[in-house]
């Protein structure tokens, strides 16, 4: 059978080697590392445990670091609801925003918490904070994304954070790394090179679509990116909800006709965060997602936090199966016409 890579995300919910291993045994083939908020050194025993369960289920597991990159984050603060209708403050005071993007908002902006879960409209500049009225209200996390709509900054390629995660990244058995927010082939030089000098260059390169930005420029992306990531989250923040299906398929066909392997994540078992059976809207998007190329999958928070890490890679891996069949089965019909027509 056609092989699909089944990612997990690794997290609280599924850090130890027991669920790991259960979870590989499912037929997980890797995992995604978050280090937004963290470094490889900080988790050295949830990877000791991930090489752990993945040797015990005979599994040679890949490991995936997703890199902080151009991406905006608010500050440590704690945790406060944001109902909607209320005023908030962002800037140097109540929410804390990075520097780079407090002197590119302009009254009118909206601007995207959380992955936009929260949203905020921008009422009046006021120094270095901003008066905010909250269009969509919700829980902000310390740490949590921000985007400013409507807006291009000029942010570096790598953190200093990053770039000493990627100089360990071999020491811990790092396969690939996913850099967010690709605006431009230069960003995944800069990265190549970043490797290199690390004396990692062999390390696969994934390119996070998730923005306008990185759709219009897919063709100059895909001769430097190794695989392809439709990263449905923030990408579908960058337009209409419904006009994210057709983005993706297009991505998709531009990925197959350059024969450059491409994955797709984002709620793809959102339900499961919370209850042990997804929905049938869910399991069609797997299926139709790896009918129509996909050459890898993953799951976020459903193994990262969600309550049933192992039922969502099992709901997962099998439905994977079921659309490798399907394609299987649509190449053969596809090849016996043509042999029919000869």
């Amino acid at each position: 059978m056609e092989h699909i890579d089944c990612y997990g995300t690794l997290g609280p919910a599924c850090q130890s080697r027991e669920v790991l291993e259960e979870m590989f045994r499912q037929g997980m083939t890797g995992v995604r590392l978050n280090l937004s908020h963290t470094s490889l050194h900080q988790c050295g025993p949830w990877l000791e445990n991930f090489q752990a369960g993945a040797s015990a289920a005979g599994v040679k597991a890949k490991l995936l670091i997703d890199l902080q990159g151009p991406e905006l984050r608010v500050g440590n603060t704690k945790p406060c609801q944001l109902p909607t209708g209320t005023c908030v403050t962002v800037g140097e005071e109540g929410v804390l925003a990075p520097f780079e993007v407090l002197g590119q908002i302009r009254p009118g902006q909206q601007i995207l918490l959380d992955d936009g879960k929260i949203l905020l409209g921008v009422e009046e500049v006021l120094g270095r904070n901003v008066r905010c009225r909250v269009l969509r209200g919700g829980l902000l996390k310390p740490r949590k994304s921000l985007a400013l709509l409507g807006a291009s900054l000029d942010l570096p390629t790598l953190t200093e954070g990053d770039r000493r995660n990627l100089a360990v990244a071999k020491k811990f058995g790092v396969t690939g790394v996913m850099l967010p927010f690709v605006r431009n082939d230069q960003d995944l030089k800069n990265l190549r090179e970043a490797l290199e000098e690390a004396g990692a260059g062999d390390i696969r390169i994934f390119a996070k679509i998730e923005n306008r930005d990185g759709i219009k420029c897919l063709a100059q992306l895909l001769p430097h990116a190794d695989e392809v990531v439709i990263a449905r989250g923030d990408l579908g923040n960058s337009m209409p909800l419904w006009e994210l299906p057709g983005v993706q398929y297009q991505v998709g066909e531009m990925c197959t006709k350059a024969g450059k392997p491409y994955m797709v994540v984002t709620q793809m078992l959102a339900s499961m965060e919370h209850t042990a059976v997804p929905t049938r809207a869910e399991v069609s998007d797997i299926f139709y997602a790896v009918l129509h190329g996909a050459s890898s999958v993953m799951l976020t928070g459903e193994t990262a936090a969600g309550e049933y890490p192992v039922e969502a890679m099992h709901y997962l891996c099998r439905t994977v199966e079921a659309a490798c069949m399907q394609r299987q089965q649509k190449q053969k019909q596809s090849n016996d016409t043509v042999h029919e027509q000869q």
